[in-house]
């Protein structure tokens, strides 16, 4: 198949619902049919790529069990990875509180770890790191751990690399960025800057699905999951709340995104005490326990 046949593909309406139907179950995106021309163009250079005629011929490959590792790039090339360092400056005020009341803890030999669930390019994980080591300079020499994770491969690999290009510091304040990064430059490439050790040494970035079972045995004081439920239906939320609180230590925080909400929070075990901010509610869930085990034996 010649490339301008692929360029022509258009994404007839039988593809788009199977190529939804796909994308939901896989990683609970909702695609709306208004949507299909984003998708169309986002998904002809996989068909380019794998020398496919048509958007149907796609849908067979990943429909089928040789599909796996394509159903992974389409998810890719769905996802919408926008991300700034410093995005919504007052999650790293709550971050700051949070650092002041487990720094006795973590002096006395405790741990401090914090899940950056939806991670991205990375920004949000590194802005928490130089929040940290800003606020309390010898954190990274106690038991401090950065958990980064995103269902997207490639911005996975390009968070563990932590080198961005000058367009992409932004939000950074220039005594940061010189403490915190190393400016190089990459031959014809514009100037970037990759993130130091002492903060890279306390991320870990993983890929992670947040649909799939989460591995993760510890809980966390503090997770942001942020512009991340946005893209999924409120059956799918319901069922990532639950799982967000039996993430948490008892006394953690899980911040949101600025145009997400947790409706009825009780229902689920939180109590929100900020702007998308929520805690464990635990006479509420205590309370709750009783009727959900008598649903379950009746």
């Amino acid at each position: 198949m010649s490339t301008s046949a692929s360029q022509q593909a258009d994404l007839d309406p039988a593809s788009f619902r199977a190529i939804a139907d796909l994308a939901y179950r896989e990683s609970g995106l909702t695609l709306v049919q208004e949507k299909s021309s984003m998708i169309q163009s986002r998904l002809r250079h996989r068909l380019r790529d794998l020398g496919l005629a048509d958007f149907a011929a796609y849908c067979s490959l990943v429909q089928s069990d040789a599909g796996q590792g394509e159903r992974r790039n389409l998810i890719s090339a769905l996802t919408t990875n926008v991300s700034h360092f410093f995005r919504e400056s007052h999650h790293f005020d709550v971050l700051r509180a949070e650092l002041d009341r487990h720094l006795p803890k973590l002096r006395a030999g405790g741990q401090l770890r914090i899940w950056s669930a939806g991670c991205s390019n990375g920004q949000e994980a590194l802005s928490a790191a130089m929040t940290l080591l800003d606020h309390v300079p010898d954190v990274a020499r106690l038991d401090l751990r950065i958990l980064a994770t995103d269902i997207d491969p490639e911005v996975v690999q390009f968070a563990r690399k932590a080198t961005y290009p000058e367009r992409l510091v932004r939000g950074i304040s220039p005594d940061m960025l010189k403490k915190y990064f190393d400016q190089t430059t990459e031959a014809g490439h514009e100037p970037s800057y990759i993130a130091k050790p002492v903060l890279t040494d306390v991320i870990r970035v993983n890929e992670l699905n947040l649909l799939s079972p989460w591995p993760m045995r510890k809980r966390f004081d503090i997770i942001f999951c942020r512009n991340v439920v946005i893209y999924f239906d409120q059956r799918t939320q319901e069922k990532l709340w639950p799982s967000f609180l039996n993430a948490l230590a008892p006394d953690g925080v899980l911040l949101l995104g600025h145009s997400e909400r947790i409706a009825e929070p009780e229902r689920y075990g939180f109590t929100c005490t900020g702007p998308t901010t929520y805690r464990p509610c635990h006479a509420l869930k205590s309370t709750a326990r009783p009727e959900k085990q008598k649903q379950s034996e009746g």
